[in-house]
């Protein structure tokens, strides 16, 4: 568990960086800015794009993994509620967000793609949906799982499990960016709260 959740989070990452690294020209943009300046920037940037979707597209793997592990974990602990397949579920179907998520970001990566600003628009949304809000729910429904079946179970420390259903909270809360713009800021919030309740669940499953 504490292996696929830190190399989950180190290929999350380096997507980040090599993202970084290799952009040039155009500033970052966010898929709500005019719809040429989205265009200008993955038309100028198609290596950093194509590299960085690519490390997302990977860190899906152990993901998928890890949510199952997890739940294959519970259930050797003679775990039968609910809660598992509820874990379970979230945790596939974040696995799946951020397959769709890297191949959605990819497609950004060609040339022909980029010349026309509603398309890019079009698929830049796609890529932040998938990878933000899809994500972000299932994520959400991973911690719940995990962290209610472990409250009864008394598998995790209480602060542990808190922290978990507030990443649950704010990974459904996400959900309402789909009506409201300022929710999008749970989305980060349970990304990267999220890592830390990862390993930090990782650890005390392991020595459990």
């Amino acid at each position: 568990l504490i292996l696929l959740a830190t190399v989950h989070i180190v290929i999350f990452a380096a997507g980040l960086v090599a993202g970084a690294t290799l952009r040039h020209g155009a500033p970052f943009v966010t898929p709500f800015a005019p719809a040429e300046d989205v265009r200008q920037f993955f038309a100028q940037n198609p290596t950093a794009v194509r590299v960085s979707n690519f490390f997302l597209f990977g860190s899906a793997v152990p993901f998928g993994i890890f949510a199952v592990t997890v739940v294959s974990r519970l259930r050797f602990m003679r775990v039968r509620a609910a809660g598992t397949n509820i874990a379970l579920f979230g945790g596939l179907v974040a696995a799946i967000a951020l397959f769709l998520s890297g191949m959605a970001g990819w497609v950004l990566s060609v040339p022909e793609v980029t010349t026309s600003a509603p398309v890019v628009k079009a698929i830049v949304f796609l890529n932040f949906l998938f990878g933000g809000v899809f994500y972000a729910v299932g994520f959400g429904l991973l911690a719940a799982g995990v962290s209610v079946t472990c409250y009864f179970m008394r598998l995790l420390p209480r602060w542990l499990v808190a922290l978990g259903m507030l990443i649950a909270l704010t990974g459904e809360l996400s959900s309402l960016s789909l009506i409201a713009y300022p929710a999008n800021f749970f989305i980060p919030i349970t990304r990267y709260v999220g890592f830390i309740w990862m390993l930090l669940a990782a650890v005390a499953l392991t020595r459990n």
